[in-house]
């Protein structure tokens, strides 16, 4: 496994990373609005069967496999988007779901500072999660459908980041390490 991508298990931690990957793109694809009649509320059931779920469950893998940062991460976002994808259109005020987004950019921000050593994917996904949920969180709050967007536009890039990582791990494509994901590197170099 390339260290570009993850610091877990190949399997685990590219699912993990895949099923992150689409569900940020799905979520800020949404909050575009870039799609007629897509809104960030129709990625609800991606965000809690696949974001909410699987996330959840691959977590639990990379803590049994010893992985507590993958772990963390995964478990940690998983718990995110099956509160957030079940509590879509739940009638909440803009200040609560303003204030729900900022609450767990602080998640993003701790799983940022902590994968510093996990490679230029897993950081970049993280620290881009980060801004988008600042984004569309201040967005709720001020009310402000620019400011929302431009976090929906930096989602769907963390989402195609995340994918593009996972993806080379299983294609062994070229990574930003000058190195081809899977092809004998380790996850400590």
């Amino acid at each position: 496994m390339d260290k570009d991508v993850s610091a877990g298990s190949a399997t685990t931690s590219t699912l993990g990373h895949l099923a992150l990957g689409l569900t940020l793109l799905a979520f800020g694809v949404g909050t575009t609005g870039v799609v007629d009649n897509v809104t960030a509320a129709d990625a609800a059931a991606l965000a809690t069967w696949v974001g909410g779920v699987a996330l959840f469950i691959v977590g639990l893998l990379e803590y049994r496999a010893g992985d507590a940062g993958s772990g963390t991460a995964f478990a940690g976002l998983g718990a995110f988007w099956f509160t957030w994808g079940t509590g879509v259109g739940d009638g909440a005020s803009a200040e609560a779901a303003g204030l729900f987004m900022l609450v767990w950019a602080l998640l993003a921000l701790t799983l940022t500072a902590a994968s510093s050593g996990a490679g230029l994917f897993t950081q970049g996904v993280y620290g881009l999660l980060t801004v988008a949920l600042v984004l569309v969180g201040i967005a709720s709050l001020a009310e402000n459908s620019g400011l929302a967007k431009a976090g929906g536009w930096v989602a769907a890039v963390a989402g195609l980041a995340a994918w593009y990582g996972a993806t080379a791990a299983l294609a062994k494509w070229p990574t930003f390490s000058g190195r081809a994901a899977g092809r004998g590197v380790t996850a400590t170099g």
